[in-house]
């Protein structure tokens, strides 16, 4: 058999010598230093980009007694964009926890419901509130998501219940599993009780810093219920075995382009809700609370900081002191709320902060230790209004 001819060498591309390393593969993309440039560029332009042209395709409805729905407490995005919304000088909104939002209440049994019906005008007064939230919270949702509150006037209300306890204060060493947790400071002031490890707490301080990761998180809220796209996408029916009904859907049809609506005839509110009652119908008797000492509480501090903070941004603040359920308290017991609660208006005064110290309300228009009713809101409101304070103060 004839010997085989060898095989032809290869061509080389041109300026290549044989027996020389090739720079890189054919598949394989090299940027240069002007491509990076271009490349980053255009990131972070869709970065900025997206929060903002979304704001004008979807839609989102408010008008009188509107407030964040339960469903979406924590939504900061859409928070920020709710304050951005309220443009008018002439408005006055009110910040606070679940007291301010109306926990037990219909939107048309809120505080700033009757303060605008006192006021005869619809919507005078925002509901600014936001359902499970407290001082430590609210710090970061100031300073995050309500960096638009310049110059205007907030009445800004102060509930008791966050020194009840060390757990209520979140000053105990022991972990506590709490709301909101993605607004408490990361790292300092150093939260005992909050055992996040570095991964999430990295991830909560981008989010609170950069607009589209906010976004994105308003997307998980809104259009899959509050949760990850991958999570959403594995949920589980509840059957047995589990079936994921999920797995095969498009998420892209999960986004309307609208933002929910709490539901006209909330089960869970109003005068129609089993909730809806006085705080004795249950045959609850009084409690005593373990007050927090105001010189080693870890909310009232921030409660502190979030006055400072708007009073730097030139806003005219109103505190409003509670009233706190004194009827709940065990009677040995209320001395102790009083030391501390004159404490908090001392402060107030001697800081030049305007507050308002209510009167307490009856007993049977508290649903718990610092929720009213609807018929307590509507005494509050009159009371409120009716202070020739607060009336120098509004119209000031």
């Amino acid at each position: 058999m004839a010997p085989q001819a060898p095989s032809p060498k290869p061509t080389l591309p041109p300026g290549v010598r044989r027996g020389a390393e090739v720079p890189f593969g054919v598949n394989e993309v090299r940027l240069s230093m002007r491509q990076w440039l271009a490349a980053l560029c255009i990131l972070a332009a869709v970065l900025w980009t997206t929060p903002l042209l979304w704001q004008k395709v979807e839609r989102f409805e408010t008008g009188p007694d509107y407030r964040i729905p339960y469903e979406l407490s924590k939504d900061y995005w859409l928070y920020s964009r709710r304050i951005r919304q309220v443009t008018d000088p002439g408005k006055v909104i009110l910040l606070g926890d679940s007291v301010v939002w109306g926990e037990y209440v219909l939107p048309d049994g809120t505080l700033s419901h009757f303060l605008n019906q006192e006021a005869a005008v619809p919507d005078r007064f925002v509901n600014g509130g936001l359902n499970g939230l407290f001082p430590l919270a609210q710090e970061g949702l100031v300073r995050y998501y309500a960096r638009s509150l310049h110059n205007r006037k907030i009445i800004l209300h102060c509930n008791a219940l966050w020194t009840t306890s060390p757990k209520a204060d979140l000053s105990t060493d022991k972990e506590e599993q709490f709301n909101h947790s993605r607004l408490v400071p990361q790292f300092f002031p150093r939260i005992a009780c909050y055992k996040a490890d570095a991964n999430e707490r990295l991830s909560a301080l981008v989010a609170n810093h950069v607009e589209f990761i906010a976004w994105v998180g308003h997307l998980q809220q809104a259009s899959f219920g509050q949760k990850s796209i991958l999570s959403w996408t594995l949920e589980d029916d509840g059957g047995n075995p589990p079936r994921y009904p999920n797995v095969y859907k498009n998420p892209l049809s999960q986004i309307t382009f609208q933002v929910p609506s709490a539901p006209a005839d909330d089960p869970q509110r109003g005068p129609q809700s089993s909730r809806h009652r006085p705080w004795t119908a249950g045959g609850q008797g009084t409690t005593r609370f373990d007050w927090v000492p105001l010189d080693s509480s870890f909310q009232w501090r921030a409660f502190q900081r979030v006055v400072a903070t708007l009073r730097e941004r030139g806003n005219e603040v109103l505190v409003v002191v509670g009233p706190f359920n004194e009827h709940m308290i065990v009677e040995d017991n209320r001395a102790a709320y009083r030391e501390l609660h004159q404490g908090i208006v001392t402060w107030l005064k001697e800081n030049r902060v305007s507050c308002l110290v209510p009167e307490l309300l009856p007993s049977e228009l508290y649903a718990d230790a610092s929720h009213p009713l609807t018929e307590g809101y509507k005494l509050l409101a009159q009371r409120i209004y009716a202070d020739q304070a607060f009336q120098t103060w509004v119209r000031k």
